[in-house]
């Protein structure tokens, strides 16, 4: 008999042509019994050509954005004083000064690489794109699993047989009234980490002359190939992609002995040097290829254990994130592809994609509007035309291989049970409260992390939060240096008997407006910590000596990030997670709801000093005392 699946994903295939007019065309696949996959095909799909050559409102949009700018040297100089205030001693931020002032000074090593960093501006489409690619990702030697890629989860869905089609386009975003770069959105389909022995790469095909018109599906360690298209350019209608899918998995009931998508979760170094090794074999070359070049990945997951429901959305956190070890379903993924959905036999669903095309909001965007497609129903007819079999992909396992399998099984196992993820619904309220007494909720959120934090180590820490640079083109992340002087006086004022409630208030009100105002500043390309990278990287490009600001040891605090947090904010009731960037640390990530918050805690359990549990408690609690504090206070009543 087989295996009841109750499962539900959604894929999505951009139409080549359709990109350059921002056209996306949304396959689904939803909930379906004994493997029931339901897609929504789209009749008006015709075969994809290159987007390069038909120009459209993409083109035209992108080259209208803004140049990042570089900010003044003085002006960066003065803020990273500040934002070392509250985290280092008086003694070595004396130092820091003096350093600062020397690496000032007219004609000076700061004002020949702010020079050289302006000359690189006015060359470069993006002075930091090309840089933060390369440092943040592909020069990271890390295995790209707990430490890079996020995971989504997505609520446990039932049964679904909608179905329909459509043909939309895809809005350009604004923030703040200005128009974002949509680059992020046409990096992340038919795209692939390649792994190298010091350098990975990045490809994408999509880009190509003939894009490719196939997914790939993995169920139970076995990669197959399933296109996605008739032979006259159409998209396979509901029941055949019932069928291919039913193919897929009635040709793979038994476990592949050996886990070849487990290799990707090495650390790079020892995974580049293992690929090399791998496609030596043209068989392996040739499936391999074909992993890379499909749209995206979708893995159909093996049971995970069964763990009560106020566990459960932890447990599919780590799904998402990890697969759940060698034992589980760690094998059933290709690490190193952009975009992978993730579908559990429970009904367990989300995807995880690798970081280096995309930040998180394109991809939760991306989620929202296929679940908002699902809602609509439209029925297709099917052609009575007969499909070929999925092709099974072959790997050629020599002993030396087989060993790196057996390597990186070790390494996934420890990397596993050393992630502790702790997923909570914040029931007690969402965006509603901190609205309420005119604060931005996500300024409120991060106090509510920071006096967390502070009640738990008595000290403030070096803050982490993603601000987005899509303002300006072929812009990325800066970041927004939640910890601040204000934040500071705030949690320590908070727990002070000897303070009036009304003076906490204060203290509270001041420290969300310094969130805003330096959120506002990283939005705009204003905030410290790239400009910082970019001095740096242009001191190594110039081959000069490594000016003393950057080895000094406050420039190390405030880059070792104790909590790592992101604000991922979604229509879709579900949470992103990822690994604390620091040993000692945390990454939070969170979705604010109307009424209530998605939090995703994670620590490292070799760490004694760090527990996600507790420190979701703590945040829980902080959120709590700071609502009651507003709404004893008369000052903060409306």
């Amino acid at each position: 008999m087989a295996t009841e699946y109750n499962i539900t994903n959604y894929i999505t295939v951009i139409d080549p042509q359709a990109l350059t007019s921002i056209s996306p065309t949304l396959l689904s696949i939803s909930q379906a019994k004994d493997l029931w996959y339901k897609v929504k095909p789209c009749g008006r799909l015709v075969r994809p050509v290159a987007p390069t050559r038909i120009p459209g409102r993409y083109l035209s949009h992108q080259e209208g954005l803004p140049k990042l700018p570089v900010p003044s040297l003085q002006q960066t100089c003065e803020r990273y004083l500040a934002t070392l205030e509250p985290i280092v001693d008086e003694e070595e931020l004396s130092h820091t000064k003096e350093l600062l002032a020397e690496f000032q000074k007219a004609g000076g090593v700061g004002e020949r690489l702010q020079k050289g960093l302006e000359r690189r501006a006015r060359k470069t489409e993006n002075w930091l794109s090309d840089w933060w690619l390369t440092t943040a990702y592909l020069d990271y030697r890390m295995p790209v699993v707990v430490h890079s890629s996020p995971g989504v989860v997505l609520p446990r869905l039932e049964f679904s047989d909608r179905q329909g089609q459509m043909s939309e386009t895809l809005p350009v975003e604004y923030l703040g009234g200005k128009q974002l770069c949509m680059n992020q959105y046409y990096q992340v389909l038919s795209s692939c980490r390649v792994p190298g022995l010091k350098r990975d790469s990045v490809v994408n095909h999509a880009h190509r002359s003939r894009p490719p018109t196939h997914i790939t599906v993995v169920h139970n360690f076995q990669f197959f190939v399933l296109d996605v298209y008739n032979s006259d350019g159409t998209p396979l209608t509901v029941d055949q992609l019932y069928m291919q899918l039913e193919k897929v998995w009635s040709s793979s009931l038994q476990t592949n002995k050996e886990p070849i998508g487990i290799l990707t979760s090495n650390q790079r170094n020892s995974w580049g040097k293992a690929y090399n090794n791998l496609i030596k074999d043209k068989t392996n070359k040739d499936s391999v290829q074909a992993i890379q070049k499909s749209i995206f990945t979708v893995c159909l997951d093996a049971p995970m254990p069964c763990v009560s429901d106020e566990l459960y959305h932890s447990r599919a956190a780590v799904q998402m994130l990890h697969g759940g070890g060698s034992r589980w379903n760690s094998g059933n993924r290709w690490f190193d592809k952009t975009l992978q959905f993730i579908i559990g036999e429970d009904g367990s669903c989300g995807l995880m994609y690798e970081h280096a095309p995309a930040e998180g909001p394109p991809i939760v965007s991306l989620i929202d509007h296929v679940v908002e497609y699902t809602k609509k129903s439209e029925m297709v007819r099917t052609p009575m035309v007969p499909l070929p079999m999925p092709q099974k992909l072959r790997f050629n396992i020599t002993p030396e291989i087989k060993k790196d399998i057996e390597k990186a099984k070790q390494n996934m196992n420890i990397m596993v049970h050393d992630l502790d993820v702790k997923v909570i619904v914040f029931s007690h309220f969402g965006k509603n409260v901190p609205k309420t007494h005119k604060m931005s909720p996500d300024a409120f959120i991060q106090m509510g992390l920071q006096l967390a934090y502070y009640r738990m180590y008595q000290r403030c820490c070096a803050t982490y939060e993603s601000a987005s640079l899509r303002m300006f083109k072929l812009g990325r992340t800066d970041t927004i240096r939640s910890c601040s002087i204000d934040s500071a006086n705030f949690v320590k004022a908070m727990d002070d008997p000897a303070k009036q409630k009304i003076e906490k208030v204060t203290l509270l009100e001041k420290a969300v407006k310094a969130h805003r105002a330096y959120t506002d500043m990283a939005i705009h390309g204003q905030a410290i910590d790239r400009h910082l990278l970019g001095l740096k990287l242009q001191a190594i490009e110039d081959l000069t000596s490594m000016p003393e600001i950057f080895m000094d040891t406050s420039y190390a605090v405030a880059n070792h990030y104790n909590l790592s947090t992101s604000q991922v904010p979604a229509k879709t009731d579900c949470v992103m997670c990822f690994g604390p960037v620091a040993p000692d640390g945390y990454g939070v990530c969170y979705n604010p709801m109307a009424e209530h918050i998605n939090f995703a805690v994670s620590a490292f359990n070799s760490c004694n000093e760090t527990n996600a549990a507790h420190m979701a408690q703590r945040l829980e609690e902080a959120l709590l005392d700071m609502r009651m504090l507003l709404e004893s206070t008369p000052k903060a009543k409306l």
